[in-house]
């Protein structure tokens, strides 16, 4: 029941953070009824179904405990491949430079050697930090590294949760109304190498989530 809901969340949220137009009834429509909705574009309709897909292959993960570079390939894979078959998966062949940020991403040329040494750095790493904390620079690194011509906040946000679950947490959802903060933080990170503004960021979604859950059940919510 809970990964079914969260399917729903997730997609919407981390596809609205891009400005996905598709709110969160409609995303709902689309994947449970497999209903299209009209006036849409059809690239929100791929990329709802898409990260669908992607969701799915990271609950494939949650027993493995271990997340490797063809993990993240198969991540975009998934997500991407409606959208733009010949880039997905595939390390971007072209400099790109992101709206709202000073940061100079990596050159094409050293993408390999950097997402070779972030799957030494995943599991090298994991065992020294909390997993929240892990989750989260897991999560900056990716995305300063920014390996994919498009969907890397997407596979960043699916990567953090991906290991989250797989140590017994529950998912962050990042909402659309905290896109700023949530941007910002990263912007920090990769500005000035402070993370801790954006693993409070991660630690209070993830709160926040444990909260909701225990709503779902009807628990007692600890004070």
């Amino acid at each position: 029941m809970l990964r079914e809901y969260y399917r729903i969340s997730l997609t919407w949220s981390s596809n609205a953070i891009e400005g996905n137009s598709l709110t969160e009834t409609e995303t709902k429509v689309l994947l449970e009824d497999g209903l299209t909705i009209a006036g849409k574009p059809l690239r929100d309709t791929l990329e709802a179904v898409g990260h669908s897909h992607a969701y799915d292959y990271m609950f494939g993960l949650l027993g493995k405990r271990q997340i490797t570079v063809n993990d993240i390939k198969s991540l975009h894979r998934l997500f991407f491949k409606s959208i733009d078959e010949e880039n997905a998966g595939v390390w971007r062949e072209t400099p790109i430079i992101v709206t709202g940020t000073a940061h100079v991403f990596p050159a094409p040329a050293e993408l390999d050697g950097l997402m070779t040494d972030l799957g030494h750095w995943i599991n090298r790493e994991r065992d020294t930090m909390h997993p929240v904390r892990f989750a989260s620079m897991l999560h900056l690194k990716f995305v300063t590294i920014h390996p994919y011509i498009d969907g890397n906040g997407r596979v960043a946000r699916l990567l953090m949760n991906t290991a989250l679950i797989q140590d017994g947490y529950t998912l962050a959802v990042v909402p659309p109304v905290l896109r700023t903060d949530y941007l910002t933080a990263i912007r920090l990170y990769q500005q000035t190498g402070n993370a801790e503004t954006f693993c409070e960021l991660v630690a209070e979604l993830v709160a926040e989530s444990q909260k909701e859950i225990l709503r779902l059940l009807h628990l007692p919510i600890p004070r």
